[in-house]
């Protein structure tokens, strides 16, 4: 996916009130805040659009009805642009406290200096590293099964994974397809007992342990994924149009850990309800929070977003500083 991007014309050194890391749904929603509530704001991340580059056809945002992911970008990106926030690809590499600032580093453009932070970097999606699964992003092959199941009504399809995602994501494709092989490379689930329970009883579906991907074919879409049984190597191709990966996340554990951010057990960023981590003006949104987790969407990353902004802008407003704690 390519997103015509510009970008923004800054010089190392230069102080903000607000820096944003990322560049996905939840970094577009704060800034479109924190421009809203003039603070001087600059977003810095590697690629518009984060996960949503690797989306198909967005159809659950409100208002956006059967928008293309780029095309979704673009509409994001042009709302902030409109109240002229620069944007710098770049990656951030850390920030630290110094004096009444945050210097955040950045590889390659030098240093910035701002009153607050706000973290949105998103999680990877784990990966089936499987021959097609790349060549068919968004044409077949999908992450989110809450996201895309109403793309594939009266079709066949595949999800993979042994969590209360797969299962759940299983359940509601069952809604949608005529078909859904759910695929386990163990030979029982970490799921829920009752999600379990429920994905056994649909009719529709037929569980298959003990297996894994091998490989995703197509034309223009899906058209074919293979699967292998671990235990007797036996193969088999099952004919169908979607796979939905849902194998789990890698949340931001190193990025947190090198700044100084407190997560929970499971590596994910920990923020109040008004999105402020444990550092005195870093606040969080996103994938990369431990909130809302098992259900990340466009518009709950956005939201969150929202709120973060909100906070930053209240906090500052109320005089707080970087030498306080929350």
């Amino acid at each position: 996916m390519s997103i015509s991007f510009k970008s923004a014309e800054v010089k190392a050194g230069d102080v903000f009130d607000t820096i944003i890391i990322g560049m996905g749904p939840a970094a577009y929603g704060t800034a479109l805040y924190t421009a809203r509530y003039m603070l001087n704001t600059l977003i810095i991340g590697e690629t518009p659009g984060g996960q949503l580059t690797e989306a198909g056809e967005v159809d659950d945002y409100l208002g956006l009805i059967g928008y293309q992911a780029a095309d979704v970008i673009k509409v994001f990106n042009s709302h902030v642009i409109k109240y002229k926030v620069p944007q710098l690809m770049d990656t951030v590499e850390s920030f630290r406290r110094e004096g009444d600032y945050y210097v955040v580093k950045t590889k390659r453009k030098g240093e910035f200096k701002s009153k607050t932070i706000i973290v949105t970097v998103g999680v990877k999606r784990r990966k089936l590293n499987v021959p097609g699964e790349q060549e068919f992003a968004g044409r077949g092959v999908s992450y989110c099964s809450i996201c895309d199941a109403p793309l594939f009504k009266g079709r066949e399809v595949v999800v993979v994974g042994g969590g209360d995602s797969a299962l759940e994501g299983a359940e509601l494709l069952s809604r949608y397809a005529t078909k859904v092989y759910l695929v386990h490379r163990r030979d029982s689930f970490r799921a829920q007992p009752v999600y379990v329970k429920m994905v056994s009883e649909k009719p529709n579906v037929e569980i298959i342990m003990n297996s894994v991907v091998t490989k995703i074919e197509g034309e223009k879409i899906v058209k074919e994924v293979e699967i292998e049984n671990i235990k007797n190597k036996q193969r088999r191709k099952l004919n169908v149009n979607g796979i939905f990966v849902e194998i789990g996340f890698e949340p931001p554990v190193d990025f947190a850990r090198k700044n100084n951010l407190e997560t929970d057990e499971n590596g994910y960023i920990k923020v109040d309800d008004w999105m402020r981590t444990n550092l005195p003006l870093v606040y969080a949104a996103g994938d990369c929070t431990n909130k809302w987790l098992g259900f990340r969407q466009i518009i709950t990353a956005v939201s969150q977003g929202a709120i973060a902004a909100y906070s930053a802008y209240k906090d500052l407003s109320e005089g707080k500083d970087v030498k306080e704690n929350n």
